[in-house]
């Protein structure tokens, strides 16, 4: 369980505060054994059940740490920030800045400069989308994008492209829910401008190359965009080792608030870009006929932003580096690989994705049961999974579904939560079979 320091609000694991992890995992569920108690969600009974939440991927749960960062802030400091001189105000500014410096800690940003707070994964990438989009694309110029995005990374360059007279190219995914290497090589060339992708898959959980996209897109003199949604609240991420030009991600996937996300781009890039929402807090000067801008990165953060939020992303960072995320990774990957093995034993269980790589989602479809039928059938045992196209129609066409359902795991959950799982599915199998489909 973690303890927090009292003035500093630090997070600490085990008895100390000096935020250190703590060592290697004695057995299979050490690490949500030490977390658990932290979340005070999973005290809660569903439907007479003891909660399993298996659906961390479309939004996770909060530790304490996190929920009492937010409610701190509301209670002792809560004003408008870069406005006043006044304590309260002076308070506020502080924590928000606070909060930048350890997202750019955590994704080893070189310069705070490049971390922009925005409401989430989707804003991020429209603001890259209309910003840069809308100035340096010219007509005849591609833009590549992969069939596992999810909308958020693809609605965006629909409509830029369409506005530009640009040209929208899609790298297939392989029959094992890979993307390959050879056929990237093939659509990259001289007019290729951008190359936005996923670290992982909302549906596949296949977990991409994305140094070596990242290369082979910048070898053709194109930019690039990662949609970290999935990848940030799992696995260890270095913009600087990554090369990326562009970093989106959500604070509410990883351990965080709702509202708040980021996007982080190379300055030298950003600068060049022009605003992409206007109004206070990101001018330079205004005179009645034009106006100048602030510098980054508050020329992106027009408006009075979402501080307590990001205070409380600041404080799900704290609390992750302290479980350290090597070890966060190698429990969720070994959770999921674990569920794979678990729902393929099922007769009439399809798995989706066959990656080597592969971690966060299992996406699977049950014979004879319509997904949300599914869903609503495991909610009845207070198991919480997701149903439907996950936000990814054109994969979903690619595999030949509607849609499917889909667990997600995280720091928290165990393998007895899987064994539910698979229990659960294996008995709504033999539920849905006798009823010819049809739930009740």
């Amino acid at each position: 369980m973690f303890r927090r320091c009292w003035r500093s609000g630090r997070i600490g694991v085990g008895v100390g505060c000096a935020g250190v992890a703590m060592g290697p995992a004695e057995h299979r569920d050490a690490l949500a054994e030490q977390v658990r108690p932290d979340f005070p969600i999973l005290s809660r009974r569903v439907h007479g059940r003891p909660l399993v939440y298996l659906d961390s991927a479309a939004t996770s749960q909060k530790p304490r740490a996190v929920i009492e960062a937010l409610v701190r802030f509301y209670e002792e400091s809560n004003a408008n920030v870069h406005r006043s001189p006044h304590r309260l105000a002076e308070e506020a500014t502080a924590a928000y800045e606070e909060a930048r410096d350890k997202v750019a800690g955590f994704i080893n940003a070189p310069q705070r400069e490049g971390v922009i707070f925005t409401s989430g994964t989707t804003q991020s990438i429209n603001l890259v989308a209309s910003a840069w989009g809308q100035a340096y694309l010219k007509p005849g110029d591609e833009i590549v994008v992969t069939e596992m995005e999810h909308h958020s990374n693809l609605v965006p360059w629909q409509l830029v492209t369409e506005a530009m007279g640009a040209r929208l190219r899609f790298l297939r995914v392989g029959e094992n829910g890979t993307l390959s290497l050879d056929e990237l090589e093939r659509l990259l060339n001289e007019r290729t401008r951008l190359v936005a992708f996923t670290a992982v898959s909302n549906v596949l959980g296949t977990v991409n190359p994305t140094r070596e996209i990242v290369e082979r897109a910048h070898a053709v003199g194109a930019l690039t965009l990662v949609d970290g949604a999935l990848s940030l609240p799992h696995m260890p991420t270095d913009v600087q080792r990554l090369g990326c030009d562009f970093l989106a991600f959500s604070g509410h996937k990883m351990l965080g608030p709702n509202g708040i996300g980021v996007l982080y781009g190379k300055p030298e890039i950003l600068e060049t870009m022009p605003p992409y929402v206007t109004g206070g807090g990101m001018i330079g000067k205004v005179t009645r006929e034009r106006s100048t801008w602030a510098g980054l990165p508050y020329k992106f953060e027009a408006g009075t932003p979402s501080v307590a939020n990001a205070v409380a992303l600041g404080a799900a960072i704290d609390y992750l580096r302290a479980l350290g995320m090597e070890r966060v990774w190698a429990h969720t990957r070994a959770l999921t690989a674990y569920a794979v093995e678990r729902l393929r034993e099922i007769a009439g269980v399809t798995v989706y994705g066959d990656a080597g790589e592969r971690g966060v989602v299992v996406s699977f479809n049950v014979d004879g049961a319509q997904p949300h039928d599914l869903a609503t059938h495991l909610d009845q045992r207070g198991i919480a999974i997701r149903a439907g196209h996950h936000c990814a129609q054109p994969l979903m066409q690619r595999l030949g579904v509607a849609g499917a359902a889909r667990a997600s795991v995280y720091v928290y959950n165990t393998r007895g939560e899987v064994d539910a799982l698979a229990e659960a599915v294996a008995e709504a199998r033999a539920f849905f079979r006798r009823s010819g489909g049809m739930a009740r």
